[in-house]
């Protein structure tokens, strides 16, 4: 049985895309606002979805904590969930940063190439980086809101990938606070896996992290030990009892 309910969450995602895509194109011409409030109407769709086909509930916790004013968000990441979850949420519009490939995925592509967010051509190297900060104070001074995945991809339930401090980085260049947000939505949408599972996903969001004065790597250690340790607290069956977050020593 959830193996078929998982088909047909994918089916309604293959129907329902294609379309919705196309009209974002044809929506071009028209304000960001515009075209930013259509296109999070797709995955605002997904998240209803998964709920209806596969179970899968959501609660956010610390809401509270998300400031009226610029920020850079950081996020665990262990599932596509939270990709569709964090723009149909949070109260300002987001920008990704993304490898520019990503941009050629036909409709899918095509929509996100129409919202302005930022795109990496990380085959510049540093030249990359420079190119993050110019965009990323321009969407700042916008009124919108940055977010990143410091770990880089998708990690396993249970597990702790490498912080890199780009994110933290920006937010320094920027003097953005940094919102760090925990959540643990691979236990019932898993990276790779076909199956979805019924239950609730939380997102845990935490107080603001300043970043005016700090290192780069003093702001990426202290986003690491709270993320770190709220996702011990929101999903401690997926931890062993002497599990303790482990600093990495920030790169790029």
């Amino acid at each position: 049985m959830p193996a078929v309910r998982s088909a047909l969450f994918l089916l309604f995602q293959f129907v329902t895309v294609v379309p919705w895509a196309l009209v974002c194109l044809l929506l071009a011409p028209f304000p960001l606002g515009v075209r930013y409030a259509f296109a999070i109407g797709w995955p605002r769709m997904v998240i209803w979805a998964a709920r209806v086909f596969c179970g899968i509930r959501w609660q956010v916790k610390g809401s509270e904590h998300l400031p009226d004013g610029p920020a850079i968000l950081l996020s665990k990441h262990q599932s596509t969930w939270e990709t569709f979850f964090y723009p149909t949420f949070m109260p300002r519009e987001l920008c990704f940063v993304f490898k520019r490939e990503l941009l050629w995925i036909p409709f899918f592509g095509w929509g996100i190439g129409l919202l302005n967010m930022i795109h990496i051509d990380r085959g510049r190297g540093r030249y990359a980086f420079e190119s993050v900060v110019r965009q990323g104070q321009r969407k700042l001074e916008q009124g919108r809101w940055i977010i990143m995945f410091p770990e880089g991809t998708r990690t396993p339930v249970g597990s702790q990938g490498k912080y890199k401090s780009g994110g933290a980085r920006l937010a320094v260049r920027t003097a953005a606070p940094v919102v760090p947000i925990a959540v643990n939505a691979g236990e019932r949408w898993a990276k790779k896996r076909f199956v979805k599972t019924p239950g609730l996903v939380t997102v845990s969001i935490g107080p603001p992290i300043p970043t005016v004065g700090r290192e780069p790597d003093e702001v990426n250690a202290e986003v690491e030990r709270w993320i770190e340790a709220e996702m011990r607290r929101i999903s401690p069956h997926a931890y062993r009892p002497t599990s303790e977050p482990v600093l990495h020593e920030a790169t790029s």
